[in-house]
């Protein structure tokens, strides 16, 4: 999961940061290093993302 579909995500569900770091169990600044590519979702974290993608899709 890189930066840009992160942010894409977010974006589609209509969060901000803080919003979307709350309502997956992370920090503000956690989402913000993600989405300025800083680092990366560990993997419990890459498995609700592409979940989240999953369910906004159908």
């Amino acid at each position: 999961m890189d930066a840009d579909r992160i942010r894409t995500l977010r974006h589609r569900m209509q969060l901000t940061q803080e919003d979307f770091a709350h309502l997956i169990g992370v920090t503000f600044s956690t989402v913000n290093r993600w989405e300025n590519g800083k680092s990366t979702p560990n993997r419990i974290a890459s498995r609700l993302l592409v979940g989240l993608e999953k369910k906004l899709k159908s």
